[in-house]
């Protein structure tokens, strides 16, 4: 989270203007909505808001100890009489404007029952993401108000997707035939957390089993021949995610075969992912894909991925979902994707890319892992090189 007492002049004013923004975004959304009021209490939404404040007590958890009220001219937040001292003294909330309240923490519905006393409305005309008792329900509509990230947005992102990056190549640079997954997941998780970040997301196996399982959890067993190791890095609210893979003496043909396959599978979700096209039409890019590659419909064996952000997807979508309203939404330049096209038999492509004008542009991307074409191989570990 950030610490008040540890950010500069410089950096206090940035936050101050990219909250000062997003709060006049909010209000022109209340404003077109014809809503009283919100009160914002998803861990995804409050760290958007506050410019990449997080109270992580139970890391991962979809709702924190904070709240945020936003009405015409109320902005302020309630959390527990627990988490009070600390924030009031690194969140710096005050700074931007937020005036800080609390709620005993033993009170069911506490925060919400302060949350609407503050914004002076009773709940029936407030909006909420993800907090009970309110009139409606705003998810949907802030995962699309942050879709597009502002400009210091992206900045943290894209160093975060390389601190991910880093972490991922790191730990499977080192591995030796007969190392046990936990001990790769172990140095995976290390790298991120001495930056700042945690894995949302974690998956470290080998061998047969990522031949055989989309999620080989690790469990403890010796790696000899073949490793896949998957991250969902978050720091202050944002996520980057990536997969890399790591083999010892070449791909046996059915693994290389597969790998192949879900690699012309996101060649053509990212060349269909430009501004103003639709995330249904990149849904129907990667059906033709599946297809064209010799697995028609195997986008229904494994989740595709979607935009990235403040959740690990802000959305996942699929190519029958054609009534969903992501299906229509379109794509614009500071967005950011991580596409996720998997084949039976161990092939995984997952990259983070800023959506650009002139097409995406990888952002996990450390410059030091060889590649085939522009994107990132499977290294060999006998031979230094792409297997």
């Amino acid at each position: 989270m950030f610490a008040a007492t540890e950010q500069s002049d410089v950096d206090v004013t940035s936050r101050q203007v990219e909250v000062d923004d997003k709060l006049r975004s909010v209000r022109s959304w209340l404003d077109d909505r014809g809503v009283a009021g919100v009160v914002l209490a998803g861990a995804d939404a409050v760290a958007w808001l506050t410019a990449g404040l997080t109270t992580p007590i139970e890391r991962g958890a979809p709702v924190g100890p904070l709240r945020l009220v936003v009405t015409p001219d109320v902005f302020a937040a309630v959390t527990t009489n627990v988490e009070r001292p600390r924030l009031e003294v690194e969140a710096g909330l005050e700074r931007l404007g937020i005036h800080l309240h609390e709620a005993p923490w033993f009170e069911p519905g506490g925060l919400e029952r302060v949350a609407a006393e503050l914004s002076g409305r009773p709940p029936r005309e407030l909006a909420s993401d993800r907090a009970p008792g309110f009139g409606m329900s705003c998810d949907d509509d802030f995962v699309e108000l942050r879709l597009t990230l502002a400009r210091p947005e992206r900045k943290r992102l894209e160093l975060l997707a390389v601190d991910t990056a880093a972490a991922l190549e790191g730990a499977l640079r080192v591995w030796q035939p007969g190392e046990r997954d936990l001990d790769v997941l172990a140095r995976v998780d290390e790298a991120l957390e001495r930056t700042g970040a945690f894995a949302a997301c974690l998956i470290v196996g080998g061998d047969e089993r990522v031949e055989r399982f989309r999620h080989p959890l690790a469990c403890g067993r010796e790696m000899g021949r073949l490793v896949m190791a998957v991250a969902v890095a978050e720091r202050g609210g944002l996520h980057a995610a990536a997969t890399r893979f790591t083999c010892a003496g070449g791909l046996p043909d059915g693994v290389a075969k597969a790998a192949a396959a879900a690699r012309a599978v996101e060649d053509e979700m990212l060349a269909a992912s430009v501004p103003d096209a639709t995330y249904g039409e990149v849904m129907r890019a990667c059906e033709r894909a599946y297809a064209a590659a010799g697995y028609p419909g195997a986008w229904r064996d494994h989740y595709q991925g979607g935009p990235i952000g403040y959740r690990q997807r802000e959305f996942e979508i699929v190519p029958s979902q054609t009534g969903s309203r992501w299906f229509r939404t379109p794509l614009a330049a500071g967005q950011v994707v991580a596409w996720n096209p998997s084949v039976a038999g161990g092939g995984k492509a997952e990259d983070t890319y800023a959506v650009e004008p002139g097409g995406p542009r990888r952002l996990t991307d450390t410059g030091g892992w060889p590649l085939e074409g522009d994107r990132p191989a499977i290294l060999d570990l006998t031979t230094g090189a792409a297997a």
